[in-house]
């Protein structure tokens, strides 16, 4: 089928952001329709982790890879709850032991049925995302030496504003 989408902004900007929003849609329902859905939010991937890392009995470093695919595959949720005001933390921890497809709805703040709520990610997306992390942490494993940004010290925080005439007591 052919569809024809129309849309009009105040501003070129806006214009500009809504175009990029409503092709990011296009192609998303062009990878769901070819793979199907999964709940969005990065539940599904903190709910598969939970089942298919639970029953592996690992030591040395095959149990410290699974150690870092478990923080991996959470962090997607712990920013969109960060992003929502939320202690990731505290919602990736509630997510892990909720029923598959329930999780957080970051735009209510309610825990609840993601798929039924509308909230879903196409899995080919997710799938993708997954090999693609997969892929660049095995060059990281066989790689000797790795070009890396050094982190910037977190900026001190500034003082209080005396209101008036500083160094009047």
């Amino acid at each position: 089928g052919v569809a024809v989408i129309k849309s009009g902004a105040a501003t070129e900007v806006e214009l500009k952001e809504r175009k990029h929003r409503i092709e990011d849609a296009v192609r998303n329902a062009r990878a769901a329709s070819e793979e199907g859905l999964v709940a969005g939010g990065g539940v599904a991937l903190i709910q598969a982790a939970e089942k298919a890392l639970a029953s592996l009995e690992l030591v040395g470093d095959e149990a410290t890879g699974v150690n870092i695919v478990r923080l991996a595959v959470v962090s997607p949720l712990k920013q969109i709850a960060e992003n929502a005001g939320l202690e990731g933390g505290v919602v990736a921890d509630r997510v892990a032991g909720m029923a598959a497809g329930h999780g957080l709805n970051a735009a209510t703040g309610e825990y609840g049925d993601l798929m039924a709520e509308g909230i879903s990610d196409p899995v080919k997306v997710t799938r993708s995302a997954l090999q693609n992390a997969a892929s660049i942490a095995g060059m990281f494993l066989t790689t000797e030496a790795v070009v890396a940004d050094k982190p910037e010290p977190p900026a001190p925080a500034g003082g209080a504003d005396d209101g008036g005439m500083g160094g009047m007591y």
